[in-house]
């Protein structure tokens, strides 16, 4: 409930580690990028065609069914970067034009099984986003921010990573700025004080009409969750749009001012040139994102007038891989609260679309 708190915590204090970091500092991107060699492309046709002559659906499609004999370890290297590390990781240079539009989604799943395990991103149990404007707005509260062209400001996804990869990109606007909660997290230590411990109160999340039946209409979850001692990662959960947006239910407790202030706070640090990190992602650049470590924001954007050419990107949540394989087989685990679909979907045994020749 909003205003909770643990009362045997300890005082908040800074965080210290790779994932505490300022924009301003990354100077290094081959720390966290990977651009893709004409051998390592040539590793993603040949998964693209075991994918096509096996004939699943994505859903059946798993890393072991997209091979990638030497990628693999290099997407090895950047989901090192995703958990202990910088918390982002973009490969640059996905043959989009070349492969088309549905060749390229097989392909971005692909990559994706090789850093987690795909979850739902809407109650309909849709697992393959397309994030594009729909003409929504955010006024109603039956929509989300990808189906809008508006400015979204900086906040974390519903799952344990996310991974973004556009296929156009719009006339003008749009760009991906990235932060750290933990220098954020730091930022409200230094300049607030006051305001620390609201950092590790329980709030609740509208969940904008997207749940299944039975379930409430808003979820609570903590702001920061911490480990023991100031060198392990924090656990952030922010979208301030969703806690305001939770305040039209009556049965959900009051914010008081001292979070509004909070989140003033963390906005206006996070946005700062200091903290923020700006990416202005290309056609067949793929962006991953740890929503733990690093919060995201989107600014508005203005799309071309032919509708072929609109603003459109791919987008998946992936659960964290955990514990020991058995028999090809991988144990996932998530530690957000993943949305349950309203109806079961079957990963089926053939696709009745068929790969693209």
């Amino acid at each position: 409930m909003t205003g909770t708190r643990d009362a045997d915590q300890a005082p908040p204090v800074p965080r210290s580690g790779p994932w505490v970091w300022k924009g301003q500092d990354l100077t290094h991107p081959e720390e966290w990028q990977l651009r893709l060699s004409a051998p390592r492309l040539a590793e993603i046709d040949s998964a693209l065609h075991e994918a096509r002559r096996r004939d699943l659906t994505l859903l059946r499609l798993t890393a072991a069914g997209f091979p990638l004999p030497t990628l693999a370890g290099e997407l090895a290297r950047l989901a090192g970067v995703l958990d202990h590390g910088r918390g982002f990781a973009i490969v640059r240079g996905i043959p989009v034009e070349r492969l088309g539009e549905a060749a390229a989604s097989t392909v971005f799943w692909g990559l994706g099984r090789h850093l987690g395990h795909p979850v739902p991103q809407n109650a309909d149990g849709l697992v393959l986003g397309h994030v594009r404007d729909t003409g929504r707005s955010l006024s109603d509260p039956a929509t989300r921010g990808y189906q809008t062209r508006e400015a979204l400001p900086f906040h974390t996804d519903g799952a344990d990573l996310l991974a973004l990869m556009p296929l156009s990109t719009p006339r003008t606007g749009g760009r991906i700025s990235l932060v750290s909660s933990a220098a954020v997290h730091d930022a409200v230590l230094e300049l607030r004080p006051d305001l620390a411990e609201r950092l590790y109160r329980t709030y609740c999340f509208d969940r904008r009409e997207d749940h299944a039946p039975g379930e409430p209409p808003y979820t609570a979850a903590p702001l920061v969750s911490r480990p023991d001692g100031p060198a392990r990662a924090l656990s952030t959960r922010y979208n301030r749009r969703s806690i305001e947006s939770a305040q039209r239910f009556p049965e959900v407790p009051r914010l008081e001012p001292a979070d509004h202030e909070l989140f003033d706070l963390i906005d206006r640090v996070a946005a700062s040139p200091e903290y923020r990190l700006d990416l202005d992602l290309e056609v067949g650049d793929l962006l991953v994102v740890n929503t733990h470590h690093v919060m995201h924001a989107r600014s508005a954007f203005e799309d071309h007038e032919s509708p072929d050419h609109r603003r459109h990107v791919l987008r998946l949540w992936l659960a964290f891989p955990r514990g020991p394989r058995s028999q090809g087989a991988q144990h996932w685990v998530t530690l957000r609260d993943v949305i349950r679909p309203r109806h079961t979907a079957s990963p089926g045994g053939t696709n009745p679309r068929r790969f693209p020749a």
